[in-house]
């Protein structure tokens, strides 16, 4: 007879966190949200931590380098999208460790032999109108000289003249060699009263900029996610089939972490590509697991040697594992299950190994209860969707900026590897949905926002730390009732569009 839960499979809609004392001290301004990436041994550190509990979901909707460096500077990891050819996101992994923080790479370059008329046209597509002149007119071409908005007036030249006649020739730049810490590019910015700084190799060749108007900023972020060389952390997504030649590609260019990217986690190919990994890079190359919902897929994927597990199946936005299959588990009672189980391996072993809600966070505040759950970071997917740093297109839906946003499951992003259970290499049925998602600008704006609520929340239950929350959040089942009472209700929500007129 087959095995039954006595316990209802539960969403994060259906649970409360009951205030606690808040103390004097107990502020938001004072809460840690630092939290451990990969497993540790008892009474050591871990390799790497998060500065916030939010990871991007290994989606080509969501992470791409972009959404990497935004994410990093705010203290989350990306995991780039697996689900390309080995190259491609070689080359996004690359491109974001080549990224220091506060060493910006040119995204607007011309040729000399260009126009008035181009660079204005290059004006409007990005925006910028800093123009690094290099010999090929690519961003890792020789440096010739720049162009900013100084060295042209665009209503009294002829546009056909050739950038080489108005540009700031390369010899009358300021520059940095590609050794310069970003504390000394600062330094050269504000002894010679520079708005941008370019840094070149030995042989001239455009490597970043550096601007003055980044400084504030990068003083405004005290929670980036660094290595040692000050560069962005940042991981990727892999699977269970090329693993061998997918691996070597990722950690030559630098990546810090890698995920299996696969809906169900307690697989024999699972275990096998931990092993592989093992055996050719020992505990050098990080790499998390998953996804399980139960003890039982923890305990598999610890032995097996993740350094950090998943949990969560069919509770994404765009996924419909659980109507195509009947699998899967509500995301709370999921959570608080792989939660005991994770507890009592550190218990039996004295390592603790890091897990990640993956789905069902349909609002901030169960990013919270997640934590509160045992989960020590949260993996998203629709929540960074919405942003600009996200690789997914804004359009137009019914007068609306949306942006869109599909399943890997689905026939769009037909990732196979995903849902590898063995045999052919191919997908029978679509696990995911094709979708829209409103367009909420930039991720700074918003990652604050949520982490403030977290913040304050953490404060009204006593806690100053993830683990404190941990150990001494009080939680409640609410009813269906309470749930309605939770929001506005008996009164008719003012509207700014709704013209009262007094009587």
């Amino acid at each position: 007879m087959a095995k039954f839960f006595e316990e209802p499979s539960r969403t994060f809609s259906e649970y409360l966190l009951i205030p606690g004392y808040t103390g004097p001290d107990c502020t938001p301004d004072k809460v840690s949200l630092k939290t451990p990436l990969v497993k540790f041994k008892k009474g050591e550190e871990p390799a790497l931590s998060l500065n916030i509990p939010m990871v991007s979901a290994v989606m080509q909707a969501v992470s791409g380098e972009e959404m990497a460096c935004a994410l990093a500077r705010e203290g989350g990891v990306s995991f780039i999208y697996g689900s390309q050819t080995i190259e491609s996101q070689a080359a996004m992994v690359r491109k974001v460790k080549s990224t220091k923080a506060g060493f910006v790479g040119s995204d607007s370059n011309i040729s000399p032999e260009a126009t008035l008329e181009d660079v204005i046209a290059l004006r409007k597509e990005t925006g910028h109108s800093t123009m690094a002149v290099t010999d090929n007119g690519q961003a890792d071409g020789k440096l010739v000289g720049i162009v900013t908005s100084r060295d042209y007036r665009e209503s009294r030249m002829d546009h056909s003249i050739q950038v080489k006649e108005f540009m700031t020739p390369f010899d009358k730049l300021i520059v940095g060699n590609e050794d310069i810490t970003l504390s000394d590019a600062n330094d050269l910015i504000w002894e010679h009263k520079l708005n941008q700084l370019p840094i070149v190799d030995k042989e001239q060749h455009l490597k970043a900029f550096v601007f003055r108007k980044d400084y504030e900023s990068h003083k405004d972020n005290p929670n980036e996610l660094l290595d040692e060389n000050k560069r962005y952390i940042v991981g990727a997504g892999i699977n269970t089939r090329d693993y061998a030649t997918r691996v070597p590609a990722l950690v030559e260019a630098g990546v810090d972490v890698l995920c299996i990217d696969s809906s169900e986690g307690y697989s024999a190919w699972q275990a096998e590509t931990i092993k592989w990994i093992r055996e050719h890079y020992g505990d050098r190359v990080k790499v998390g697991a998953g996804n399980i919902v139960d003890g039982d897929g923890f305990r598999f994927l610890a032995d097996a040697g993740a350094d950090f597990i998943k949990i969560g199946i069919g509770g994404g936005s765009i996924c419909i594992t659980r109507e195509q299959k009947g699998i899967g588990r509500g995301q709370a009672t999921a959570t608080i299950d792989v939660a005991k189980a994770r507890d009592a391996y550190f218990e039996e072993t004295g390592v603790y190994i890091p897990i990640c809600s993956d789905g069902g966070i349909v609002h901030d505040y169960h990013i919270t209860l997640a934590l509160a759950f045992g989960a020590d970071f949260v993996m998203l997917g629709r929540y960074f969707a919405r942003f600009k740093e996200a690789p997914n297109k804004i359009v137009s839906v019914n007068g609306n900026y949306m942006k869109e946003y599909w399943g890997e499951g689905s026939a769009r992003a037909r990732n196979w590897q995903r849902y590898d259970v063995g045999g052919d290499k191919k997908m029978s049925f679509v696990e995911g949905v094709d979708s829209y998602v409103p367009y909420a600008g930039s991720l700074r704006d918003n990652v604050g926002l949520s982490l403030s609520k977290i913040r304050h929340t953490m404060c009204n239950c006593g806690c100053l730390t993830i683990p404190e929350l941990q150990r001494d959040a009080k939680v409640t089942l609410v009813s269906s009732t309470s749930i309605v009472e939770g929001g506005a209700h008996d009164v008719v929500v003012r509207d700014e569009h709704f013209d009262a007129k007094p009587q």
